[in-house]
């Protein structure tokens, strides 16, 4: 969540940024193509007064082919000082934040270490969230706090790495980040052991879990940590853990006891927590948010509204979400960003039905549906930039479609889905998925060929064309004419509302009046009167 914030819930539009410059995903290339990265090990001294920083990154990876060329992206805000493949110094240029190493002998296929040294003053972000870069401040105590955003450029912002979507390291990341012996750093994974070295201390955090390069981050700042037990839906033994500035320690305890209501409520729709053998965590940062495993960033400033009479955080809910849409479930292109931020803002307006009830709900749809552009369509086109695929509609569209999908499905069928596709393995952690996937699964579970409707919500401008025919007497004719499935419409006519399933031949319906088509606003539609 990088340029807009649940717009479509708050019915604000916000105006995205076009200063991001940075951006990550595109083609392939062939050099990476026969990569497989496994692990990354990223080992950093954080230098507050230069705002710098230094030490080296090892690659873990598996290669398909024998090469002579390996090629790995950082940005050229950085110098390269070294690379060694499995311990032999190697010759490499870096330039177009790129780094190219040219081997002395042929790497064969297999197994290979790469370790990269390097240091200088990363990338500084002009306005984090909305754009990447490192955030170098204090809070008002006069501490250093630091803070990560990397969802657009990708970990080579600060990291060598591979920077595309559909390689993840299978096999974790291991964090040894050096500070002040002052500042706490927090990290995704769990905290292996923090090392003191007189004035400084190297907090150790290790992820085992398949984690997305713009997730492989940390935060600095003088943090307080609060601990509490919690037990997921199946019953499993998790901690939450809430790194927040020791100035704002008083908030936290009703912090957590928010957290825990958007916890619960989430595993309802989407299973148990996906990180549950590590922690459930947040932290403090001084940007608005963004999504990292296990680490959420929290910058809200513990600003609550009311759902049902208690206090709710919308960014923490929309955040802690992608935890499953984004973390457990991720695209393998960026032009299946919808996915993330569509599904996850669906998610968002279920808190509103879980405590306020299915009115409430379909006001968010039937407000939200103002805001959608509609301008391109949310899936354009394959092996697309992250920067070129983040338009406002992949939250809009993607999270109205998904209530279209549901209406369309009915709930005894769509609620069960949602869920098994969630928790499924063919879907989750190493398998990254498609909006195909997507699609295929959801027409399996319905019982239906539903690639039509995918098709016009996701990769067409196109709105539902409803088109009514008055015909002689109190009849009229009611057709679908762009989409070559029957589809279930609410229908209210002088005798009041009736479910009718209509398709591109046509109902005829009995009315006084001119029937009035979808009324509750299921879909996105055009209505054609003739």
């Amino acid at each position: 969540m990088k340029k807009l914030f649940l717009f479509w819930l708050l019915l604000a539009s916000i105006t995205t940024s076009n200063a991001q410059t940075l951006t990550s995903g595109g083609k392939l290339k062939p050099e990476q193509a026969i990569m497989d990265v496994r692990h990354y090990t990223i080992a950093l001294n954080v230098d507050f007064n230069q705002r710098s920083i230094g030490g080296y990154t090892v690659i873990d990876v598996i290669m398909a082919k024998p090469t002579s060329v390996l090629l790995f992206d950082l940005l050229d805000s950085l110098n390269v000082q070294g690379v060694l493949v499995n311990g032999s110094k190697q010759p490499f240029d870096h330039k177009d934040n790129l780094i190219t190493i040219h081997l002395d002998k042929e790497l064969p296929a297999g197994k290979a270490s790469v370790k990269v040294f390097y240091g200088g003053k990363p990338h500084v972000a002009r306005r984090p969230p909305w754009d990447d870069g490192f955030t170098w401040t204090k809070d008002s105590t006069g501490h250093q706090w630091m803070a990560i955003t990397a969802e657009g450029a990708g970990g080579k912002l600060y990291f060598p790495c591979k920077d595309h979507p559909s390689d993840e390291p299978n096999e974790g990341v291991d964090l040894l980040i050096t500070v002040p012996k002052d500042l706490v750093v927090a990290g995704p994974g769990l905290l292996q052991n923090v090392t003191k070295h007189g004035s400084t201390a190297t907090y150790h955090w290790k992820t085992n879990y398949t984690i997305n390069n713009y997730s492989i981050l940390f935060n600095v700042g003088d943090y307080r940590v609060f601990n509490r037990p919690y037990t997921t839906v199946d019953g499993h033994k998790a901690t939450i853990q809430f790194y927040v500035l020791n100035e704002h320690a008083d908030k936290a305890e009703h912090f957590l006891d928010v957290f825990v209501k958007t916890i619960h409520e989430q595993e309802k729709y989407f299973g148990e927590y996906p990180f549950a053998k590590e922690k459930i965590g947040m932290v403090e940062t001084p940007h608005l948010g963004m999504e990292h495993q296990t680490m959420v960033a929290y910058g809200n400033k513990f600003r609550y509204t009311k759902i049902g009479g208690e206090d709710y955080d919308w960014l923490m809910h929309h955040e802690f979400g992608h935890e499953w849409w984004g973390n457990k479930v991720t695209a393998k292109d960026w032009a299946d960003y919808w996915i993330h931020e569509g599904i996850c803002s669906f998610g968002d307006a279920l808190y509103t039905r879980e405590f306020e009830g299915e009115a409430a709900y379909n006001k968010i749809f039937q407000r939200s549906i103002f805001g959608i552009k509609n301008k391109i369509p949310v899936v354009q086109r394959p092996d697309m930039d992250e920067d070129a695929a983040y338009i406002d509609d992949i939250y809009s569209k993607g999270a109205f479609f998904m209530h279209t999908l549901r209406y369309v499905m009915g709930d005894s069928l769509f609620f069960p889905a949602l869920k098994k596709f969630v928790t499924s393995p063919k879907y989750t952690y190493d398998n990254l998925v498609s909006t195909d996937e997507v699609e295929q699964f959801f027409s399996h579970e319905a019982g239906r060929d539903l690639k039509p409707l995918f098709d016009l919500y996701l990769r067409t401008i196109n709105k539902l064309e409803v088109h009514i025919q008055k015909l002689p007497g109190n009849k009229y004719l009611v057709q679908l004419q762009n989409i070559a499935i029957p589809l279930p419409i609410d229908t209210a006519t002088d005798s009041g509302a009736k479910r009718m399933i209509i398709d591109s031949k046509g109902l005829k319906v009995d009315s006084k009046t001119m029937p009035v088509i979808d009324p509750e606003v299921f879909y996105i539609k055009k209505i054609i009167i003739e």
